[in-house]
């Protein structure tokens, strides 16, 4: 099979989506988002009761990369099928309302949409703020490609912002329900110091100490405001982030992505090199990215993404 009749998946080269998940400041980004989901006091709760993120931090963490990346860069079965175990795990679940006492379902429509919102503003923030060079379009074109993922994790995607001005004022809609709890504090207590063996806690507080305190620093004022911990200016944050993105960007990509899950090497396998992400793609003037240039695909639930051209 040439690199031509190759399935791109659900995203496909010719998307933003594509390009920006394989930036190394997504684990910032994904660690603001578990900030920011925190916050929501059902959402958390629903972790707390269900999941052993205590005792299998960095588990949890390539298990949780894993699955975006085989959204946004695995053929589509395997981003089908990744699709359905979440879906399927999560309709066994569920949780008891810290204030209420009530039982409620971790798929809950509106407890994942804040989970999925929380996520894409905190990857496309990150990406933002560090330097990767998205136009206000391509922004909006993001926040779009990603009402996929939020298909295949249960959620009717026409309910879902398609925007980055649908996404903020979802915010401002959900603001008024959101407290920083004993279950959020407790998120935080944890991600400022995840458990590690005592010889390697040095280096936790030297490479991953920083990087939780961006995630946290990157975080809106109100979220801030919740947590009640103060946080450095925005603008020297916005330095520091990114001055990490050209020092993680420094790294040699090939051996970055080396590491597990290993998504963007096998992507590339099967498409050729011209599938190869970059941030750099996204500056060029008159790149298909700036506009809907691809083909689209039809779900059959009736919802358009960009795809390859059959």
């Amino acid at each position: 099979m040439s690199f031509e009749d190759a399935d791109p998946g659900l995203y496909g080269p010719g998307s933003v989506t594509w390009q920006c998940h394989g930036d190394p400041v997504m684990w910032i980004a994904g660690i603001r988002a578990l900030y920011l989901q925190a916050l929501h006091p059902r959402a958390v709760r629903g972790v707390m009761e269900n999941s052993d993120f205590r005792v299998d931090t960095w588990g949890r963490l390539l298990r949780t990369a894993d699955f975006v990346g085989t959204l946004t860069y695995g053929t589509t079965d395997a981003a089908e099928q990744a699709g359905a175990r979440v879906r399927a795990i999560h309709r066994r679940l569920s949780a008891t309302d810290p204030d209420t006492g009530e039982r409620f379902p971790v798929d809950d429509p509106d407890l994942l949409l804040w989970v999925h919102c929380a996520q894409i503003d905190s990857f496309l923030h990150v990406l933002r703020r560090s330097g990767v060079p998205l136009t206000a379009a391509q922004a909006d074109r993001y926040v779009d490609e990603n009402r996929v993922n939020a298909r295949l994790v249960g959620l009717d995607p026409a309910a879902v912002p398609a925007g980055t001005a649908a996404l903020a004022a979802y915010f401002d809609q959900v603001r008024p329900r959101l407290a920083a709890g004993a279950d959020a504090r407790a998120v935080d207590d944890f991600l400022r110091a995840p458990p590690v063996p005592a010889l390697l806690v040095p280096g936790r507080n030297l490479l991953f100490g920083p990087l939780i305190g961006l995630a946290y620093g990157s975080l809106p004022g109100w979220a801030h405001q919740l947590y009640g911990r103060p946080a450095p200016a925005p603008r020297a944050v916005t330095r520091r982030l990114r001055l990490t993105g050209r020092l993680l960007r420094s790294i040699p990509a090939g051996l970055r992505w080396q590491l597990p899950p290993g998504h963007i090497l096998r992507a590339m396998r099967r498409l050729g090199p011209g599938s190869r992400p970059s941030a750099y793609t996204l500056r060029k003037s008159a790149a298909i990215l700036d506009r809907p240039g691809r083909a689209r695909h039809d779900d059959g639930g009736g919802f358009k993404t960009w795809r390859s051209p059959d």
